[in-house]
């Protein structure tokens, strides 16, 4: 080392600064020799002692160095793990036109065009949402009540289909434990995870569908196909998506027709199909609402065969002929035609239509057919099946039966899913005024509800088009007067809030669920009402329904919930029994 240079290096280690050595490069010599005279000069004790103590900080420093190394080593990999997880979590949904702040008065379509919109290609992955950490006291009664109808489903009717809680009794109808299935997401989006875990334990060594059952296809589509998929993107459980597969296998059986059409219904244990045992023909509502769910499955696993076989039904669909967009409830699966004056009715051909616009947006807005035909069908709608009451002209939409297609002046509560549609079709560029008509059917649907001594909505609802000494919009027929528990009201105040904020769509949800506490619930569970026109008599009919769980508790959940963007219809689509599957890119 040469006088007066500085030699500066990072150490992991202290050094000691010590003089400069002065002397020849003979000096180390006679210090190394007086060194080693001191040394003999100790006593062998002390010796013996210095040489431990060397020895351990030999060792000390050695065991530092190593230990360095390491934390540096598992903080690299800890970053690159932390960075590939950014990446993959991180992926968001295509760009989507902004919602649009709408006067009333217009009647334009808006300035979007999807059209002129980019569409990318590669699939969409979405993460499963962070739970809300605080619940406020609304939705805190609705998981109250969720427990309530939880306890006695597992008390009396774990495993299988309908809880009659009155009775403390069972009923099945699939055998496919529908309740349970239905109720998954519902208990994970609450975040009841002992349920959840307890009926995913079932689901994992009790669920078995090789059994000699005929099912109905839709049904165990939107239900336990669509509950299992939902639970399988919320959770990630393999479990859930190896059962989607073995059912969608054994549905598969119904689309050997002779059109590609599927036949009603379908029997899991020797995959042979046939027509419904009420008729020779399927319902054109029940074949156009299925595809939500075999396209997310060919998604998922990377086989196309479950996506090609239900979107064959929707292009097939589209190139029938229709009245303005308007299909009849009936098709025949092996000729593939309509049935010859089929009555035209929003009652038995409503997912149908909500299929259409959830189609285009799931499949990132690709597929603009999807698009056109509802658009198209909502002015036929507008066209042949809107009305007014008197006297205070209140909306609704009619029916046409028969060949002739007369105009029939009712409208059922399933009908009532349609401002849910239209409000996520305008937040998606669809034109302005179909706001308008999602508003006023709201109202319409809301006063179903809350005109009713109970607070609850009778199954349909006959409407006076002309100046009558009744002086009301509305009557019920007696036969027409039970409340199945049904969420189709609830859900649209979901998304009429969801999608504009108003705080009066919380409200009327409110009202409706306090008059399912008052007039629905028992000791057991939650029951059907015969009578929606009486609070005193009200005539239980002993039967909770599968979606009062998965859709009627879920979307008052939802529309209580203070953070909205958690569920966002940016990142998911709902299937017509409330199960949430993911928006794609294409």
């Amino acid at each position: 080392m040469f006088e007066g240079s500085v030699i500066e290096e990072k150490r992991d280690y202290v050094t000691l600064s010590l003089p400069a050595l002065q002397q020849t490069a003979a000096r180390p010599t006679r210090s190394w020799k007086r060194i080693c005279r001191r040394w003999k000069q100790l006593h062998r004790l002390q010796r013996v002692v210095l040489w431990m103590l060397g020895f351990a900080l030999l060792i000390g420093l050695i065991y530092a160095v190593a230990s360095r190394t390491e934390s540096h080593t598992e903080a690299s990999h800890s970053v690159e793990s932390h960075a590939a997880t950014s990446l993959e979590s991180n992926v968001t949904p295509p760009p989507l036109p902004p919602n649009p702040v709408i006067d009333p008065e217009e009647g334009e379509d808006n300035a979007q065009n999807p059209e002129e919109e980019e569409k990318k290609g590669g699939d969409q992955i979405i993460p499963p949402p962070e739970l809300p950490v605080k619940k406020n006291a609304r939705q805190e009664a609705v998981i109250s009540a969720m427990k309530h109808a939880w306890r006695g489903y597992k008390a009396f009717a774990w495993g299988h289909d309908h809880l009659k809680p009155i009775s403390r009794s069972l009923e099945d109808w699939l055998h496919l434990g529908l309740t349970l299935i239905d109720a998954l997401d519902t208990l994970w989006i609450m975040d009841l995870k002992e349920e959840f875990a307890e009926a995913q334990e079932w689901v994992a060594t009790q669920l078995n569908f090789n059994i000699n059952q005929d099912v109905n296809l839709f049904e165990t589509t939107i239900r336990v196909l669509g509950g299992l998929l939902s639970s399988y993107h919320l959770t990630k459980e393999q479990v859930f998506l190896d059962k989607a597969i073995d059912l969608a296998d054994r549905l598969l059986a119904a689309f050997n027709s002779g059109s590609g059409v599927p036949f009603a219904d379908v029997n899991l244990y020797s995959r042979r199909a046939s027509k419904p045992k009420w008729g020779p023909d399927s319902s054109t509502s029940e074949v156009t609402t299925i595809q939500l769910e075999f396209r997310d499955l060919s998604r998922i696993t990377g086989n196309p065969i479950y996506e090609n076989k239900a979107g064959f039904v929707t292009d097939h669909i589209h190139k029938l002929p229709k009245t303005d967009g308007l299909v009849p409830i009936f098709i025949n699966a092996q000729t593939g035609q309509w049935r010859h004056r089929s009555t035209i009715t929003l009652r038995r051909g409503t997912r149908h239509y909500e299929y259409l616009i959830k189609q285009w947006i799931q499949t990132g807005r690709t597929k603009d057919f999807l698009r056109d035909d509802y658009n198209e069908s909502i002015s036929g709608m507008e066209h042949h099946l809107a009305a007014r009451t008197e006297p205070n002209n209140l909306l609704f939409f009619g029916e046409l039966h028969g060949s002739t297609k007369n105009f029939v002046n009712k409208m059922d509560e399933l009908t009532c899913f349609l401002p849910g549609s239209l409000i996520l079709g305008v937040h998606y560029g669809m034109p302005k005024h179909h706001k308008r008509i999602a508003e006023e059917l709201m109202y319409t649907c809301t006063q179903t509800w809350l005109r009713q001594p109970t607070n609850l909505a009778p199954e349909i609802t006959y409407y006076n088009t002309q100046p009558s000494s009744m002086n009301e919009d509305f009557f019920v027929k007696s036969n027409d007067a039970h409340y199945l528990l049904r969420p189709e009201t609830i859900e649209s105040l979901w998304y009429m809030y969801h999608l504009t904020g108003n705080k009066t769509y919380q409200d009327w949800g409110w009202q409706m669920f306090q008059g399912i506490e008052t007039h629905c619930k028992v000791e057991w569970g939650y029951t059907s009402i015969g009578n929606v026109k009486s609070s005193v008599s009200t005539k239980p009919k002993d039967k909770m329904e599968s979606f009062f769980l998965g859709e009627t508790l879920k979307y008052l959940y939802l529309l209580f919930m203070d953070d909205q963007s958690i569920y966002s219809v940016d990142k998911w689509v709902f299937n017509t029994e409330g199960h949430p599957l993911p928006i794609y890119t294409h």
